[in-house]
């Protein structure tokens, strides 16, 4: 057997774990080395790159012209846009109402975002969507938003506002402490978040309103997602149905462009169906710009100051957004490449990728997929990929529950995420707060939030003894 084997060998006994030839067969698949192709999580669009500018770099194998595009593209998506009326007509038109005023700054370096610090001015990185219980006389506002939003405030608090209009409120977040215990006795302390909605610009909420916070997402390999075939991902949805208690079930989400319901699979809850979709309803909702698809401002009709202000439309009814700058931001998005996993070959991952695999992670967390042929761009296509998530909801029990519906996902559900560049959080952002509201403050806690169909995932990683926990978060920080 080779020396590297024979290490892997002696770690996976002390795990409690075996390589041997004559072991029995293990209940789950057995990693002596990495796959072919393993390192590689975006195809051939992988950079290999691991330092603070990880997750903005354009696909590897985009030519020097294209790369002209995202580059173009880019500085749409970092510069900040500004009020209108401006000389920068190409970039004014921010708000009445908005939560920030350039992409850039929710996804840090293309990052994930992160709740705000008690003393913090505005959130910024992470937003609050609203809604009111859905009820039959809304029937075609939940076809098509998924939601009923708040009559005075729409689906998302905007904390920041133009002069003259004000901002609809401010959002903080306190913790209180809940204790889990490993079977060996180790303690470990989550932070359960506790919303608060001050200085209402607008008058009370309606009393039912749902409140579901969200950190901005990273934005790598978002273009390998979209290219996934509807099929794979309802072929894994109908071979989990009630394995081992996993579930994983589709969104329906509303095509603005198409006019019809098709699959979703961006956002916390899927709840977008596309890219295009997913950047122009964040430029009107955290930004406050108009794009064809939307082309009024994001103010309800209790909010008249927000009506009547200043915009940045165009002549000839142009939007603030123009289609060519929407084209460029969205050739960027696409292109966002997948750094290249780390330490493939190291026993310590090994061995954590097999915990990993024994705890039944990989039942959500499906490790891989080949995107389709016919992929939006061509460097997309045809790619092996390795994004760890599923694209489909599961019920993710209370714990994390924000009890507010979107389409199809209840109160309970959500999207499993890609794990992909998830151990460059750190070096990339400047933290690891992880989940949908940052509550996580380490990859460990993360896990140990899973409830519902990932409880006895959950239950089989506190068995986990110190190393075997080690080997676990080892195997996660390589990807």
């Amino acid at each position: 057997m080779p020396r590297s084997l024979l290490r892997l060998s002696a770690l996976l006994m002390a795990l409690g774990l075996s390589a041997c030839d004559d072991a029995p067969p293990p209940a789950f698949i057995e990693f002596t080395q990495a796959e072919p192709g393993d390192a590689r999580a975006g195809g051939s669009t992988t950079v290999r790159k691991s330092d603070q500018n990880a997750f903005s770099l354009p696909s590897a194998n985009l030519s020097p012209t294209r790369r002209l595009d995202f580059s173009v593209g880019n500085s749409f998506f970092r510069s900040p846009w500004v009020i209108a009326p401006s000389t920068t007509t190409a970039r004014d038109g921010l708000g009445p109402l908005f939560n920030t005023n350039a992409c850039q700054n929710c996804h840090i370096k293309d990052g994930r975002g992160h709740p705000p610090p008690t003393d913090a001015v505005n959130a910024v990185s992470m937003l609050v969507r609203l809604s009111i219980p859905n009820s039959p006389p809304y029937a075609k506002v939940i076809e098509q938003l998924g939601i009923v939003p708040e009559p005075i405030y729409g689906g998302q608090l905007q904390d920041m506002a133009v002069p003259g209009v004000t901002p609809e409120g401010k959002v903080r977040v306190d913790y209180t402490p809940i204790n889990v215990s490993f079977k060996d006795g180790t303690v470990v302390e989550l932070r359960k978040p506790i919303l608060q909605i001050t200085q209402l610009g607008y008058g009370p909420m309606h009393p039912d309103t749902r409140f579901s916070a969200r950190v901005a997402p990273p934005m790598i390999g978002l273009g390998l997602l979209e290219a996934i075939s509807d099929a794979d991902i309802l072929q894994n949805a109908g071979e989990q149905a009630d394995k081992n208690g996993v579930i994983g079930r589709p969104n329906w989400v509303w095509d603005d462009a198409l006019q019809k319901t098709v699959l979703g699979r961006f956002g916390w809850k899927a709840g977008q169906p596309n890219l295009n979709q997913q950047n122009v309803h964040a430029f009107s909702g955290d930004m406050g710009l108009t794009t064809r698809l939307r082309p009024f401002d994001d103010c309800t009709e209790a909010q008249t100051a927000c009506k009547q202000a200043p915009n940045g439309n165009g002549t000839q009814d142009e939007p603030e957004v123009s289609d060519n700058i929407l084209r460029l931001v969205l050739f960027y998005t696409r292109n966002l490449a997948v750094p290249a996993r780390r330490d493939v070959e190291s026993a310590q991952v090994l061995a954590g990728k097999n915990l990993f695999y024994q705890a039944g992670c990989q039942s959500c967390h499906t490790p891989k997929f080949t995107t389709t042929s016919n992929a939006a761009e061509p460097e997309l296509a045809n790619q092996v990929i390795r994004p760890y998530s599923d694209l489909l909801l599961h019920d993710m029990g209370d714990g994390l529950a924000d009890n507010r519906t979107e389409f199809r996902a209840s109160g309970r559900d959500w999207r499993t995420p890609p794990l992909w560049g998830i151990g460059l959080t750190q070096t990339v952002s400047g933290h690891t707060q992880f989940l949908h509201d940052g509550r996580a403050r380490n990859l460990l806690e993360a896990v140990l939030w899973h409830g519902g169909e990932a409880q006895a995932a959950q239950q089989h990683v506190l068995s986990f003894n110190a190393e075997q926990r080690a080997a676990l978060l080892t195997f996660l920080n390589s990807l």
